[in-house]
Formats: C-alpha cells, sequence, structure tokens
C-alpha cells in the first residue's frame, strides 16, 4: 500500500513541496516565533523553502504573517533569516 506524502505550501513561492523539503515556522501559544527543525512542536505553522529567494518573497508578500495570522516584528525576521542562513546550502 502507498504511504500518502503530505504536501504544503511554501509561503515564498507559494509551491507546492513535500512537507520534508519545507522548513516548519511555527507561532506558539504565547506568540513565539520560531524555525520548528523537528516539525513536531505545537503551534500554527507555515512552511517556506529552504532558499534566501523564498525567506525575501515571504516576507515581501507578508507571506509568513498571513499564514501564522499575526504581525512579526524585524527583530523576528532577522533571527529567522539567520536560522535560514544556517539552513541554506
Amino acid at each position: 500500500m502507498n504511504k500518502k506524502i503530505p504536501m504544503r505550501q511554501c509561503v515564498g513561492c507559494r509551491e507546492m513541496k513535500t512537507k520534508r523539503e519545507l522548513i516548519r515556522i511555527i507561532r506558539t501559544s504565547e506568540d513565539e516565533i520560531l524555525v520548528d527543525a523537528t516539525g513536531k512542536k505545537n503551534g500554527r505553522g507555515a512552511y517556506i523553502c529552504p532558499s534566501q529567494e523564498c525567506f525575501y518573497q515571504a516576507v515581501k508578500n507578508k507571506g509568513l504573517e498571513r499564514s501564522l495570522k499575526t504581525a512579526i516584528p524585524e527583530e523576528i525576521y532577522k533571527e529567522l533569516e539567520k536560522e535560514m542562513e544556517k539552513i541554506d546550502t
């Protein structure tokens, strides 16, 4: 039997990709915004490709803010950008 592969849409480029290819960014119940490396943490999640272009696109079109249903302060974007740089190959 074939296992269904979970697909998610990148908030930057808006492409559908497998969940495993994307990075999950969550908003916790305490309104913290974090990069969820495990993909298992509780919270409202948004998915993004592990590339700077998608990140900038998501910032520009406010894709992350829409997905997480909250305004995102500048310093959080800077932190996320640092995290993304570590992941970006």
